[in-house]
C-alpha cells in the first residue's frame, strides 16, 4: 500500500509533478480542425472510443461542414453516416439538434460560455469543458471522465462519487494553471497503466503514494471494493 502525502494539495502537486514528466506529451486525442468538429467529436464520444469517434469522423467531417449540414440532414441519415459510434441513434438527433440552434440562435458559430454550450442537446458540463477549453481556449472548470475520475479516487484526492462533484472538489485543491492538462494526464495514466480492472501496480510511478496500490491494499478506493 502506497502513502499518500499528509494533504490533498500537497498529494495533487507530487501527481502533477510526476504525472508530467511521465507524459511530457499527452494532450486530447480527438481529431479536429474547427471548432464544429470538436463538438461535433467530443459529444460523439460519450461512452465511446476515442479511436472509433476518430474513425467515423474522417468522413463524416468530409460530408457534414457546417451546422447547416447538420440541421439539414434527417436524423435517419446521421444515424447511417455515425455507424458504429455507441447510441448513434440518439446521438443522430443530437446532431440534428446541435445544427438548428446553432443555426437559429448562434449565426453558425459555436458558442463560448458554459450556460450556452450546456443549452444544446446532448452537451454536459463535460463536453462543455472540453469545447471551452481547446476550441475557445477558456478553461472554467476540470473534465471529469471516467479516468479522471477514478485514478482521482484511488489516489486518495477525492472520496465524492459523482462526476460534477468530484470537479467541484478538485478545483478547490488543483491549482487553476494545471485545471486542463490534470485530465489530460490522467487520461494518458488510465489508458497505459491504471486502467479499471487490472491496473499495473508494479510498473506506476504513483505506486508509492497511492493509497489503492495492490501490493498490500486492501481495497480499490475507485469503487470501494476489495481488490
Amino acid at each position: 500500500m502506497g502513502t499518500p502525502l499528509d494533504s490533498r494539495e500537497a498529494q495533487v502537486v507530487e501527481v502533477l509533478d510526476r504525472l508530467y514528466e511521465e507524459y511530457p506529451d499527452t494532450d486530447i486525442s480527438l481529431n479536429f480542425s474547427t471548432e464544429l468538429e470538436l463538438l461535433v467529436a467530443v459529444v460523439l464520444s460519450a461512452q465511446c472510443t476515442d479511436e472509433r469517434v476518430n474513425d467515423v469522423c474522417a468522413d463524416l467531417f468530409e460530408t457534414y461542414r457546417s451546422p447547416e449540414d447538420y440541421a439539414a440532414a434527417t436524423e435517419e441519415q446521421l444515424a447511417e453516416d455515425i455507424y458504429g459510434i455507441t447510441f448513434h441513434n440518439n446521438k443522430a438527433g443530437y446532431l440534428k439538434g446541435i445544427g438548428e440552434i446553432l443555426v437559429e440562435e448562434h449565426d453558425g458559430e459555436v458558442p463560448d460560455t458554459m450556460s450556452e454550450l450546456t443549452d444544446l442537446p446532448g452537451v454536459g458540463r463535460k463536453t462543455a469543458n472540453v469545447v471551452l477549453q481547446h476550441a475557445h481556449d477558456v478553461t472554467e472548470g476540470i473534465v471529469v471522465d471516467t479516468h479522471v475520475q477514478r485514478i482521482s479516487r484511488r489516489l486518495g484526492i477525492t472520496e465524492e462519487k459523482r462526476p460534477e462533484a468530484i470537479e467541484s472538489d478538485l478545483v478547490d485543491v488543483v491549482p487553476e494553471k494545471d485545471w486542463r492538462m490534470l485530465t489530460h494526464l490522467l487520461i494518458s495514466h488510465g489508458r497505459a497503466t491504471c486502467t479499471a480492472r487490472t491496473p499495473d501496480c508494479d510498473d506506476c510511478v504513483l505506486a508509492d503514494i497511492c493509497p489503492s496500490e495492490r501490493g498490500d491494499a486492501g481495497v480499490d478506493l475507485a469503487s470501494g471494493e476489495a481488490w
